[in-house]
């Protein structure tokens, strides 16, 4: 069996699984919250192959795991092989939180939607009410946060994602939860761009082993709001070109830290300061990236 921390520590052990994971910041922001709220734990980010994520989280577990965070692939894995799941989790089909109860039960939560959202009305006193949004990318991270949309505002989404039938499956099911006509598919950016008061980016490109941008730059306009949830690096070129075009723009980090927040809420029940951390983050992200342990599970 692969060895990780858990075995090497008497304190409690938690990670975020991933894959790629190097650019992860999950393991300073939850190192950080222990120091201020006074808790004892070990986080790490551990690289998973693909096809082995089960294997990776009984690893884990077996080593005396306590709770893990899971990004891209794996978060409509995580949501399948969770034993309990949070509303939000049902919802979005998909798990960024995996933790241990009491009677091993491995109990599953998203709260990538909702720091999301916290962030734009927070921050950028967004009201959202009434407004229409274009939605880009309708993977895990993308219908976690259209749910928690749809939730807390009488908003209405159009959904574009490159995989047609997918975002079609989201756009249907969120009409089926939250009423007819909350969602539709948007099948032209440059049309949906045109007719809508916010964009906001869930997918991958813009990331550094992902680069580019998801849309034509020369689609954005002064009225226009945008929010993209990549932190790394936090000025995408979605970002920079927002920016340049008088657009309101919110950068990645904030969804990073709020999730975070929630996550470290679950596994340890206690709230750290999101102010503190939010002044830290930029800062985090331009430092080195945090050692990555390769995790393939159990071995033959």
């Amino acid at each position: 069996m692969t060895t990780t921390a858990c075995e090497l520590c008497h304190e409690d052990c938690y990670a975020v699984m991933g894959n790629p994971i190097a650019h992860s910041q999950s393991p300073r922001i939850h190192h950080l919250f222990a120091r201020q709220t006074g808790q004892s734990l070990s986080y790490d980010a551990l690289l998973v192959e693909p096809d082995s994520f089960d294997q990776a989280v009984a690893a884990f577990l077996i080593a005396g795991g306590k709770g893990l965070n899971v990004t891209v692939p794996f978060k409509q894995e995580a949501h399948q092989i969770a034993d309990e799941l949070s509303a939000r989790a049902q919802r979005a089909a998909a798990v960024n939180t995996l933790l241990i109860r009491d009677e091993g039960a491995l109990f599953g939560d998203n709260t990538d939607g909702v720091g999301l959202v916290r962030d734009l009305t927070r921050n950028l006193k967004l009201t959202l009410s009434g407004k229409q949004i274009l939605l880009l990318g309708a993977g895990g991270a993308g219908t976690a946060i259209s749910h928690a949309l749809l939730t807390n505002y009488d908003c209405h989404l159009e959904i574009f994602d490159t995989d047609h039938a997918r975002a079609g499956e989201v756009s249907e099911h969120l009409c089926e939860v939250y009423g007819p006509d909350r969602a539709t598919i948007a099948m032209s950016i440059t049309e949906s761009v045109a007719r809508c008061d916010g964009v906001i980016n869930a997918t991958p490109v813009g990331m550094k082993l992902h680069p580019g941008c998801p849309l034509d730059t020369r689609l954005l306009r002064p009225d226009l709001w945008v929010a993209d949830i990549i932190y790394f690096p936090l000025d995408t070129e979605l970002v920079t070109a927002a920016t340049d075009a008088g657009c309101t723009v919110m950068k990645g980090g904030g969804m990073a830290v709020f999730q975070a927040v929630r996550a470290f809420e679950r596994f340890t029940g206690v709230v750290p300061d999101v102010d503190r951390m939010k002044a830290h983050f930029d800062s985090l992200v331009n430092r080195k990236h945090p050692e990555v342990t390769r995790f393939k599970g159990i071995s033959a």
